[in-house]
């Protein structure tokens, strides 16, 4: 029996963060490939600090010429990114931070075990074990905690964006611990929230002046409560930020992107890979296998892990867990995803339709949990297999 009454933690960060520029400039590089040609091939890692940003890691398109150019337009796309997230800094800022790219073309040892071939099916892009998961705690099948701490970020960055709060600045933490009551989230214990300001003048109160009227427009009514904690710029002064006040990689915030530490993690990041790569496309499957098992009643909760070898086109293996919460047999439920989704690479890229520039905007602010969009970003937050489920259990 899992426990009903407990305190949880998470934590998220906004696009401004160190680390989060980088997945966003290996995103956005990613996307121009994609818009290039469907099936590219990108793996693009990228590295910030003061005044620097590096890309590498390889990249294919079936056109040699029209790659040597997309390369070349590489500076800009980095140069786009750090504009749109609003860095003009003395000392990283979009039309002056140097850029050294060190992108390659594809190991030809590695196409060969991904393409596709004769009587071969495309294989997976690396061995791993992915994820998904997904809960009634909130209308979007998410974990409360990881869910708000974007909601917060979120918020905050469009006040900047939009001039409401010229004080604001693009670096920022969220954090929220939440009581559970008989399983059900009810009360925040505790928030912590730090963003980089305008001023060193201004005190940790002023910007908590400034931050509390969004945060209560986002958290559900009742949350905060007198025993609520608030940290709000609990060290004092934080004008430096970004890559000048700390140096940030493609990868580092695998728990931010998926569940905030509710449930497990492969291991692999998302950012920088073209969906051939089962790291990012077999977790997005897993998590759209997860919403629609408890979108269709079967499960209060649902963790889903899915495994693959490199080179090899069907999942290794196919595990489902329910906590516990449903009396359909967790075995049926195997089986009736196998047969409701093709879980090949290429299965779930055309299942979900994953060759499209759709990824620059999953960077920040979660991987899940966002709203389906019509041009088929967040196509995995579809609940549109309830009905093929329920007929296969």
């Amino acid at each position: 029996m899992s426990r009903q009454d407990y305190i949880f933690t998470s934590e998220s960060v906004s696009e401004g963060h160190p680390d989060k520029v980088c997945d966003r400039i290996s995103d956005t590089i990613l996307d121009a490939f994609l818009a290039a040609e469907p099936e590219a091939r990108v793996a693009c890692e990228t590295f910030a600090t003061t005044n620097r940003v590096v890309v590498g890691g390889e990249v294919g398109l079936s056109d040699q010429d029209k790659l040597h150019s997309y390369m070349a337009h590489v500076p800009d796309l980095v140069r786009g990114a750090i504009r749109d997230i609003g860095y003009e800094q003395d000392k990283f800022h979009h039309e002056t931070v140097e850029i050294t790219n060190l992108l390659h073309e594809q190991s030809a040892h590695i196409a060969q075990g991904v393409n596709a071939s004769g009587n071969k099916d495309e294989g997976a892009g690396d061995q791993g074990i992915m994820f998904g998961y997904a809960v009634r705690e909130t209308p979007e099948l998410m974990p409360a905690p990881i869910h708000y701490a974007h909601a917060i970020l979120r918020r905050l960055t469009e006040a900047r964006k939009s001039g409401a709060e010229p004080d604001l600045r693009p670096d920022a933490k969220s954090q929220l611990t939440l009581r559970y009551v008989e399983g059900k989230p009810v009360e925040v214990m505790s928030l912590v929230l730090s963003t980089q300001h305008a001023h060193d003048s201004q005190t940790s109160a002023d910007i908590r002046a400034i931050v509390e009227p969004y945060i209560r427009e986002v958290l559900p009514e009742g949350w905060l409560t007198a025993n609520t904690e608030w940290w709000v710029n609990p060290t004092g002064t934080f004008v430096i930020g970004g890559p000048d006040g700390d140096a940030g990689l493609t990868g580092r915030k695998i728990i931010v992107d998926t569940y905030g530490g509710a449930a497990p993690h492969g291991g692999g990041a998302f950012s920088g890979k073209d969906p051939t790569k089962v790291d990012r496309s077999a977790a997005y499957a897993a998590r759209y296998l997860a919403k629609n098992v408890v979108a269709a009643g079967m499960a209060e909760r649902c963790t889903i892990q899915l495994s693959y070898a490199i080179g090899v086109a069907k999942p290794l293996s196919v595990y489902v867990d329910t906590h516990g919460g449903t009396e359909v047999e967790t075995a049926a439920i195997e089986r009736a995803l196998r047969r409701v989704m093709d879980l090949s690479p290429r299965g779930i890229r055309t299942h979900l339709g994953l060759n499209r520039p759709i990824y620059a905007r999953t960077a920040a602010y979660g991987h899940f949990g966002r709203a389906p969009e019509a041009d088929g970003g967040f196509s995995w937050e579809r609940t549109d297999l309830v009905d093929a489920l329920l007929r296969e259990v």
